[in-house]
C-alpha cells in the first residue's frame, strides 16, 4: 500500500497545506518517514489522517468561490466498527461546509472495502447541502453494491457516467464541470 500515492499533479493549482481555511494548513510532510499505516501496512506520507484508523484522505482541490472540493481516499471505509463517516463528517465535511462548500467529489478508486452501519451521518450531510450534492467517482463495483445495501446511494451519487477513468488528465475545474454536468442531468431526470 505504500506505493499508492494520492494524485499530486494538481499541487500547482492547490495545496491543502497552504490553504488557510484547511484543517491541514501548515502541515509539513516528511517524505522520508512512513509512519501512518492501515492494518499494519504503511501508506505514503502524502495521505492525511482524518480521525479514522482505516480510512485516509487527500484533499486534492478546493474552490471556495464555486463551492466545491475534491477528496481522494485510501483504505477501508468502515462505518460498522470505526464509524468512519462520523470522522469524515465531523472533522472534514463540517469544517468545509462552514466555508460554503456545497459540492463534494469523492474519489474512491483506492477504497478497498466498505462496511456499512446506519445512514444517519450521510442523511445529515445530504441535508446540510442546500443547493449542492455529494458524488463518488470510480468507486469499485462491490463497494457501490455494499453502499446500496445500506441506502447510501440515496445521498451519494455514483456509478454510470461517474466512473471517469481519465479524470487525472483533466484540470480541476474541467473535472468539476464534467461532474457538475452529469449530476445536473441526473437531477433534471428526477
Amino acid at each position: 500500500m505504500h506505493n499508492i500515492e494520492p494524485y499530486y499533479n494538481w499541487l500547482k493549482h492547490y495545496n491543502v497545506a497552504e490553504d488557510p481555511n484547511s484543517p491541514y494548513n501548515g502541515k509539513e510532510y516528511n517524505f522520508n518517514l512512513y509512519s501512518e499505516n492501515i492494518y499494519g501496512y504503511y501508506i505514503d506520507p502524502h495521505w492525511d489522517f482524518m480521525g479514522s484508523e482505516t480510512l485516509y484522505i487527500k484533499i486534492l482541490f478546493t474552490d471556495y468561490d464555486r463551492g466545491f472540493i475534491i477528496i481522494e481516499f485510501i483504505g477501508e471505509w468502515n462505518d460498522a466498527i470505526n464509524n468512519d463517516i462520523m470522522y469524515l463528517k465531523r472533522n472534514i465535511i463540517d469544517h468545509f461546509t462552514r466555508y460554503g462548500i456545497q459540492k463534494y467529489i469523492l474519489i474512491g478508486e483506492n477504497i478497498l472495502n466498505f462496511h456499512g452501519s446506519d445512514d444517519s451521518y450521510y442523511e445529515e450531510w445530504f441535508e446540510d447541502m442546500e443547493d449542492g450534492w455529494i458524488t463518488g467517482v470510480n468507486f469499485r463495483d462491490f463497494v457501490q453494491e455494499e453502499m446500496k445495501n445500506y441506502n447510501i446511494d440515496s445521498y451519494l451519487n455514483f456509478g454510470g457516467e461517474l466512473d471517469i477513468v481519465n479524470w487525472r488528465t483533466l484540470k480541476p475545474l474541467l473535472f468539476f464541470e464534467k461532474i457538475d454536468d452529469i449530476i445536473s442531468k441526473r437531477i433534471d431526470l428526477l
